[in-house]
């Protein structure tokens, strides 16, 4: 099979959801043209104009970097249809109104080259119906590509095919999809909603129902809709106020329309309340009004009986957070079921209609129930599918439960479960090691055998899969080293187990054992685990050091730190970091040593030791004063100090990466490292990109000596900084200190402007100044309180 390469894209629509498809499409180095209509005056292409600055001032950010932006171009419809003709990839994204679609489809289709792709993001309109719009020579390489909002942060993409779509151009798509842009793949039937919002809906609809059935408050259903059960913060009233309150009338109308004949089609209505608040204008966060509302520092929700908004608040029965607390599902929903308070009634209830919704339209929706519990995951963020709790929680007690409720007219439809419930997957699961269960052919399905999902080596997977197994070679209470004998048997990893995966000492210890292991033995070592990569030092055990006056205990332990990372940096074999979520602190460090490292893009990196008082020690600081050494040297001016200034002001201000990509802008990676969007194939990447050092006969460079640093010049030049920053009372005279102290671990000390030194030398200089900070008591009420609340303290 050739190559599949989308060269440039287009996407038509400049509002919220395709500007930021077209966000996305260019982290992913793609370029771009986004359209939208002539604006009535001035500049013909001010609509999208405006759609791409408002990009750079969103939060959080549609965009890796601010100059991926860059990689967007303006355009409309007047003047610029024939930059269609460039395009790989032509993503539709405008209004939801068919008519509209039409129209613009038979503008475009003289423009599309013979070998693009064309698809709708639409959200619930027929994919067939939209075919027809276009030519029948164009109709093969139509298809829907359902992103969710934000598209850079929700996994789920749903790919949609009509009757005459080309199945192989569907694998292509879909494996791009999964290794360019990231996502997690759905192929979803060509029904109204697809599957997520089908599902998703409905259960905003049965909560909707059950809260005014038992009388609750929207802040309550909250609670109980949240992590709780496995659900996002945003729960359910406000994730329909995130949505926008329009938008949720839209889908639900949608169904209304389409759907006469399901037995649950009285329920797809907008209650009347959320009817008169999008009638007056109240659309949610969009508005800054909704079903709850921000008075200053107080939310409000609103008060259905009052019809008027009052303080948020409220609690969850302790009986029924104790039944929620139960370990065990089956006992779990048992009691949720027998108990007689309001709460416990109304989540049983939000759960037993689910479970008979899903079940009663599998076979119309979806291919298999994996797909359906894999859409709600990524595109609800619900910790498990329907199918999975509901296997969980004992297949036929529950199915048992479901049926007698309906029986008994408690059920939001008397539609009987079917027959399939009670059949085969009542003694084997829905979700078994050979696969999900599919209704619409009575059989197990296996996941897609397309060859990008064998760089997935722990892909996600749902209750009842296997997972692969790694060989066990070495491990303490700190790290477990292994490796993967199917995928490279001789390229060790070694993953630290403790909690967030602080450093404490049993890791120091265990990473240098793992390293000397994997030198005896291995051609290489990946370090791997799942997110957080490391939240940094173990504060809890320096606060004890504290505590017991053993400075010079903690300076031993901060040099056996330091001597890690040089482990790590000087290894005989490569070092590959594989880096996902939060990096901070030691954990920033370690990275920052290795021999190449293989990023996530939804990392989130920095040195913040600032925040507690401290400045890098673990070679953070050494290793910014030498790659501005490194680069200065290439300059005519050969000034470090030009290298050190943003360094200086990263560390001071603690600044943290809001992507692998800007990790690289603020130094923490080199220009050659890795960005990977799709994080289940970081550990397969990184096991190559070892294997591949290896193979290229790696060997450590020699230990730098003759670094030319900034010295007192240096020092001087930043403290200018903090003094302004001080008098304009945007630092506390600690931050000042702290910050001057990282300003002379960076500049070599206090030595003469222009010194050589080495990196033992900044190793000791950054080491002694971190330990005086230590000492201080501001630092240690800092170190106190982070521990105490999580927070920094300003002090």
């Amino acid at each position: 099979m050739s190559n599949f390469i989308v060269r440039k894209a287009a996407v038509l629509g400049a509002g919220v959801m395709g500007a930021q498809i077209a966000a996305h499409l260019a982290n992913a180095e793609v370029p771009v043209v986004l359209f939208d209509l002539p604006a009535g005056d001035g500049n013909p292409n001010g609509i999208v104009t405006r759609a791409i600055d408002a990009l750079r001032k969103h939060e959080p950010s549609p965009l890796a970097s601010r100059d991926r932006v860059a990689y967007i171009d303006a355009a409309n419809y007047q003047q610029h249809l024939a930059q269609l003709a460039d395009c790989d990839l032509i993503i539709e994204a405008i209004a939801e109104k068919m008519e509209w679609k039409d129209d613009l489809y038979r503008k475009i289709a003289p423009f599309i080259a013979p070998g693009a792709i064309i698809a709708s993001n639409t959200s619930g309109l027929s994919i067939n119906r939209l075919a027809q719009g276009l030519p029948e020579a164009l109709r093969s390489r139509f298809c829907g590509i359902h992103f969710f909002n934000p598209p850079r942060y929700m996994h789920l993409v749903e790919l949609i095919a009509t009757q005459a779509t080309d199945p192989a151009l569907l694998d292509q798509l879909e494996s791009w999809l999964v290794a360019r842009l990231g996502k997690g793949i759905v192929r979803a039937l060509d029904t109204p909603n697809f599957v997520a919002n089908r599902l998703g809906v409905f259960s905003i609809l049965a909560v909707m129902h059950h809260t005014q059935r038992l009388g609750l408050g929207f802040d309550v259903v909250d609670l109980l809709t949240g992590p709780i059960i496995g659900r996002p913060k945003s729960a359910t009233y406000r994730t329909a106020d995130v949505v926008g309150l329009d938008t949720l009338a839209h889908v639900i109308k949608t169904m209304q329309d389409t759907l006469g004949d399901d037995p649950w089609h009285d329920y797809y209505a907008v209650p009347g309340w959320l009817a008169a608040l999008i009638g007056k204008g109240a659309l949610g966060q969009k508005t800054r009004c909704g079903i709850f509302r921000k008075d200053g520092r107080a939310i409000k929700v609103l008060d259905l009986a009052a019809q008027d908004y009052r303080d948020s608040g409220g609690e969850i029965d302790a009986s029924v957070l104790g039944i929620l607390r139960n370990p065990d599902p089956a006992e779990k929903f048992a009691q949720l079921r027998a108990s007689g308070h309001p709460h416990a009634q109304f989540l049983w209830a939000i759960f037993r209609d689910i479970f008979h919704y899903a079940a009663y339209h599998l076979a119309d929706i979806a291919d298999n129930a994996r797909d359906v519990d894999f859409a709600m995951r990524w595109g609800f963020g619900w910790a498990q599918g329907p199918f999975e709790s509901w296997q969980a929680a004992g297949w036929s007690a529950i199915a048992e439960a479901v049926q007698s409720d309906i029986a008994g007219g408690l059920s939001m439809s008397s539609a009987p479960l079917p027959a399939w419930v009670f059949g085969r997957v009542a003694e084997s699961g829905v979700h078994t090691p050979q696969g999900s269960y599919s209704a619409r052919t009575d059989s197990y399905v296996a996941r897609s055998s397309l060859p990008v999902y064998q760089r997935q080596v722990f892909p996600e997977r749902v209750l009842g899969e296997t997972a692969a197994v790694g060989r066990v070679l070495w491990e303490n209470e700190g790290v477990r080293l292994w490796c993967l004998p199917q995928v490279d048997p001789e390229i060790a990893i070694v993953s630290v187990k403790t909690r967030n995966h602080t450093l404490g000492r049993e890791v120091i210890v265990g990473l240098q054992e793992a390293i000397a292991r994997a030198e005896a033995g291995y051609r290489g070592l990946v370090v791997w685990h799942e997110a957080p990569f490391a939240f940094g030092a173990n504060l809890k055990e320096v606060a004890e050091a504290i505590a017991g006056g053993q400075f010079e205990l903690l300076e031993r332990y901060v040099a056996e730190f330091q001597n890690t990372s040089l482990r790590l940096k000087y290894a005989t074999v490569p070092v590959v970091a594989a880096v996902q979520g939060m990096a901070l602190g030691g954990g920033c460090e370690f990275l920052m040593h290795a021999a190449r490292r293989v990023i996530a893009l939804e990392s989130y990196i920095g040195l913040v030791e600032a925040g507690v008082g401290l400045i890098p020690a673990g070679g953070g600081c050494k290793e910014f004063a030498l790659r501005a050494a490194q680069m200065a040297a290439k300059t005519a001016g050969n000034d470090p100090f030009e290298f050190i200034q943003p360094a200086f002001m990263t560390i001071a201000m603690a600044t943290v990466s809001k992507s692998g990509v800007q990790a690289k802008e603020l130094g923490f990676a080199l220009e050659s490292d890795r960005i990977v969007f799709n994080a289940n194939e970081l550990l397969y990447i990184a096991l190559r990109e070892a294997r591949g050092l290896a193979e290229a006969g790696y060997y450590p460079r020699l230990p730098a000596r003759g670094i030319k640093v900034a010295g007192r010049t240096g020092i001087a030049n930043c403290e200018m900084m903090l003094a302004n920053m001080k008098e304009g009372g945007m630092i506390s005279a600690h931050d000042y200190a702290v910050a001057k102290a990282a300003a002379t671990a960076l500049c070599g000390g206090e030595v003469e402007t222009g010194s050589l030194v080495d990196e033992q030398w900044l190793l000791t200089v950054e080491r002694k100044l971190f330990v005086e900070l230590l000492k201080n008591p501001l630092t240690q009420q800092r170190i106190q309180h982070m521990l105490q609340t999580g927070k920094p303290l300003r002090n």
